[in-house]
């Protein structure tokens, strides 16, 4: 008699619903408000089920967050031309940012409710480090050809991406349309915002 073997494609399908459910129930109710048995039920499994995929609700958000926070990293982040001028490569940022944006709303907004969390681990803030390391190089080396204004790379940084999310969120509530115009007036008022 052989054992029973697990079904790769349902655990991997179980898994996903889990996320799935997780995402639009923190986007929805937050992180605290979002209780276990809330997700198994959006996910249609057993509470004990989430269990098995994910040790705690922490574990939970921070494949999550790692999931997402990955992703628009990956999409930024790769084959980035770096040896761009820095007008350009702001563009090259911005325009990545939205196309993703764009895809997933509902994962860059999970995004920003967990942006910096307390309960986010090691690995979720080195995926956030990874990206906002780029982007502080980015500021330093165009601080130092005197091209961005001087002060805190940091500041720059917020105020460039704080107009990214505002953006996007007077998108999602249907203030603004989000077209290719839009887009463009949003990043050159932060390219005239930053530049020297």
């Amino acid at each position: 008699m052989t054992p029973p073997t697990s079904n790769p494609t349902a655990t991997g399908a179980k898994r996903e619903a889990i996320l799935d459910a997780a995402l639009e129930l923190f986007v929805e109710r937050g992180f605290h408000g979002t209780a276990v048995p809330a997700v198994a039920d959006r996910a249609g499994v057993g509470a004990g089920t989430i269990y098995r995929y994910f040790a705690s609700k922490e574990a939970l958000v921070n494949a999550l967050y790692q999931q997402a926070k990955g992703a628009i990293s990956e999409h930024v982040l790769d084959d980035f031309p770096t040896d761009a001028a820095p007008r350009e490569l702001l563009n090259v940022m911005w325009t990545r940012m939205a196309q993703w944006v764009i895809a997933n709303p509902r994962a860059f907004a999970f995004l920003e409710l967990h942006h910096h969390a307390s309960y986010l681990d090691e690995d979720s803030r080195a995926i956030e480090d990874r990206l906002f390391g780029f982007a502080r190089m980015f500021v330093v080396q165009a601080q130092g050809a005197r091209i961005l204004k001087s002060g805190q790379p940091e500041v720059l940084i917020a105020i460039v991406f704080g107009a990214f999310v505002g953006l996007m969120r007077a998108s999602w509530e249907g203030r603004v349309e989000l077209t290719p115009e839009t887009l463009r007036d949003g990043e050159q008022c932060c390219w005239e915002a930053i530049r020297a």
